[in-house]
């Protein structure tokens, strides 16, 4: 049968002794217990503190990212747009060529001559009336590229202001927690 030391050192003759080291190493035991739950609860004050300070920089590096590639998309959209438009333009132009032509062959076959003031009116209003709506697809394609840039410039300027607000937080976080895991600070 095994006793602990500090239990029969009374009765074997060393009372007081021993009873006192075995109430110190108790405490001593206790006071460590308790350093050593203190030592883990300032880690993981600290990996909390860390934790939140790399979320809120992450969070802010994330949102960026993502306007960045809002933009890039919204770029390629403002460039297909561009070709579509003058495209658009191309066609507009050939199908009025394709009717002025038209026109002629129908005063030719009318026996109107082609340099008659009503020849040359009408092809003159055929023109202005193609310059006009390719003037119009054109605009129109240039508008909303523009409306695209804007696009594009509010993006990036969401993504700069979340990856501020990122990295405020992050120090914010810091600011508040530091006092409490490092108190010689204050001191």
């Amino acid at each position: 049968m095994c006793f602990p030391p500090g239990f029969l050192a009374p009765l074997v003759g060393g009372g007081a002794a021993a009873g006192a080291g075995a109430a110190a190493a108790g405490g001593a035991a206790a006071g460590a217990a308790t350093a050593g739950a203190a030592s883990i609860g300032s880690t993981l004050q600290t990996l909390g503190m860390v934790t939140g300070i790399v979320g809120s920089l992450a969070t802010g590096i994330q949102a960026n990212n993502a306007a960045k590639n809002s933009a890039a998309a919204i770029e390629q959209q403002k460039q297909t747009e561009l070709v579509l438009s003058s495209t658009r333009e191309e066609r507009s132009r050939q199908r009025f060529r394709s009717a002025m032509a038209q026109q002629r062959a129908d005063l030719v076959s009318r026996g109107v001559e082609l340099d008659s003031p009503t020849a040359i009116f009408l092809g003159q209003n055929a023109a202005s009336e193609m310059v006009y709506e390719a003037q119009t697809i054109r605009q129109g394609g240039q508008a909303t590229a523009a409306e695209l840039t804007a696009s594009q410039r509010a993006l990036r300027a969401q993504g700069q202001g979340a990856l501020l607000k990122g990295g405020f937080g992050a120090a914010g976080q810091f600011l508040t927690a530091a006092p409490e895991i490092w108190p010689e600070l204050l001191a």
